[in-house]
C-alpha cells in the first residue's frame, strides 16, 4: 500500500531521469503507485511520448488532478545529484521537485490518505510532454477521454503556481501566446554605395515599430495589458560596411481574453506586408487565453488552501503557459501548486514541510468535492 508521505514517493520518481520527452520508467513507477490504490490504469504511448490515465470509482461528481512527469535538462553545478532525490536541510533536491513530481506525489499521498469515497470518479492525467512540443500529451489524452466519454467535470493542474508562500495563489486562467518570425530580403552592397543595394532593416525596422507602439489593450478584469516583445533582430552580418542581403526578426505577443491568436496572427501579417512588401511573416499560437470565473469549484479550491495555510489564495491569471489552456476546452480548469521560485534552475528543491502541506492541501480538495 502506498503511504500517505508524499517525501518518499517524490524520491522515487526524482530519481527517473525523464528528460523530455523519455520517461525513463517515471510513469512506470507511477502506474504501480497507482494501482496499490486501487485505480485503473491506462497508458497511451504517443510516438516518444509516454502518457498516462489513472481512474478510480464511478459517476458523478468527476474531479481530475492533471501534470506531467517530465522535466528540463537540469544544467550544471548542482550541490546535490539533479536526478538524486537527496534531502539536506529540510530540502527535498532534484529536477522537477518543484516543476512538477513533487506535486504529483502530493496527489499520490493525498489519494493514499482518502482510500474511498462513496460515490465519484477521481482521475490523473499525467503526460510526459508538457515541457517539450506538447503535441503527443495533454492534447491526445483529452481526445482519448472525449472518445470514451470520460471527461471529467473539474480539473486540478498541479504547476508551480505560488510567488513566495504555499497557498498565496491559485491559477485561474492563462494569457494565449502568438509567435512570429519574419525575414525581409534585400539586396547585399557596400554602404558606400547605397544605390547599388536594397537595405532589408529599412523595411524590417519600420515594420517592428508599428507593431511595438500600437497598444492593444489596457487590460481587463482578471488580466493585465496584453504585451509584444520583439526578441530578436538578426542580419548575419559580421562587417560594418555591408548592406544585408536580408533581415530577420521574432517576437511573441502574450494576450488576454480580448483578443484571439488567430486575429493577432492575421494584424502580425498585415502590419510587415504594408511595411515590408515581399517579406515572409511565419506565425504560430501555442495557446489561446482562458479565464475560469470565479465560482463555486474556485471557492472550494480556496477554501481547501485556507483551512490548511491560513492563507486566501490571490486568483491570478499571470505567467506562462501551461497544459491548462488544452484542458480549458474540456472542462473547467484551475491550478495550484508550490512555489516556483527554483522550478528550471540549478538546485531545484522544495522543502519537506511545504510538500506535505500541499499533499494535505489536495486531501482537503478531495473531501470538498466529494462532500
Amino acid at each position: 500500500m502506498t503511504g500517505t508521505d508524499p517525501v518518499p514517493i517524490a524520491q522515487l520518481l526524482l530519481r527517473h531521469r525523464s528528460v523530455t520527452p523519455v520517461d525513463d520508467g517515471a510513469q512506470t513507477t507511477l502506474a504501480g503507485l497507482l494501482e496499490s490504490l486501487g485505480f485503473t490504469v491506462e497508458t497511451l504511448q504517443c510516438g516518444e511520448v509516454s502518457n498516462l490515465v489513472a481512474r478510480r470509482g464511478t459517476g458523478s461528481p468527476h474531479f481530475a488532478f492533471a501534470g506531467h512527469t517530465d522535466v528540463v535538462p537540469p544544467g550544471d553545478d548542482w550541490r546535490h545529484p539533479p536526478f538524486g532525490g537527496t534531502i539536506a536541510d529540510g530540502l527535498l533536491y532534484g529536477r522537477g521537485a518543484v516543476d512538477m513530481k513533487g506535486a504529483i506525489a502530493a496527489f499520490v499521498a493525498a489519494l493514499a490518505s482518502r482510500p474511498a469515497y462513496r460515490a465519484g470518479t477521481i482521475s490523473l492525467l499525467i503526460t510526459g510532454d508538457e515541457e517539450g512540443e506538447a503535441v503527443d500529451g495533454t492534447r491526445r489524452i483529452l481526445d482519448h477521454l472525449a472518445e470514451n466519454r470520460a471527461l471529467p467535470e473539474f480539473c486540478l493542474v498541479g504547476e508551480p503556481t505560488c510567488r513566495t508562500t504555499l497557498g498565496d495563489t491559485i491559477k485561474i486562467g492563462r494569457r494565449g501566446s502568438v509567435s512570429a518570425r519574419i525575414t525581409v530580403p534585400g539586396v547585399q552592397g557596400h554602404v558606400a554605395y547605397p544605390h547599388l543595394a536594397d537595405n532589408p532593416l529599412h523595411r524590417l525596422i519600420p515594420a517592428l515599430e508599428a507593431l511595438r507602439t500600437r497598444q492593444l489593450d489596457t487590460g481587463t478584469a482578471w488580466f493585465e495589458p496584453s504585451s509584444l516583445q520583439i526578441t530578436s533582430v538578426d542580419t548575419g552580418n559580421a562587417a560594418g560596411n555591408v548592406i544585408p542581403a536580408s533581415a530577420s526578426a521574432r517576437l511573441n505577443i502574450r494576450f488576454n481574453d480580448r483578443h484571439k491568436g488567430t486575429e493577432l496572427a492575421a494584424w502580425i501579417r498585415e502590419t510587415v506586408s504594408t511595411y515590408a512588401p515581399g517579406a515572409k511573416c511565419e506565425t504560430s499560437i501555442s495557446g489561446e487565453a482562458f479565464l475560469t470565473k470565479p465560482g463555486k469549484d474556485i471557492d472550494l479550491l480556496s477554501d481547501a488552501i485556507a483551512k490548511v495555510t491560513g492563507i486566501t489564495p490571490k486568483l491570478d491569471t499571470g505567467g506562462g503557459t501551461s497544459d491548462a489552456r488544452f484542458i480549458t476546452s474540456y472542462c473547467p480548469v484551475a491550478e495550484f501548486g508550490l512555489v516556483g521560485t527554483s522550478m528550471h534552475r540549478v538546485d531545484e528543491a522544495v522543502p519537506i514541510s511545504e510538500l506535505r502541506d500541499l499533499s494535505e492541501i489536495y486531501a482537503q480538495i478531495l473531501d470538498r468535492v466529494f462532500a
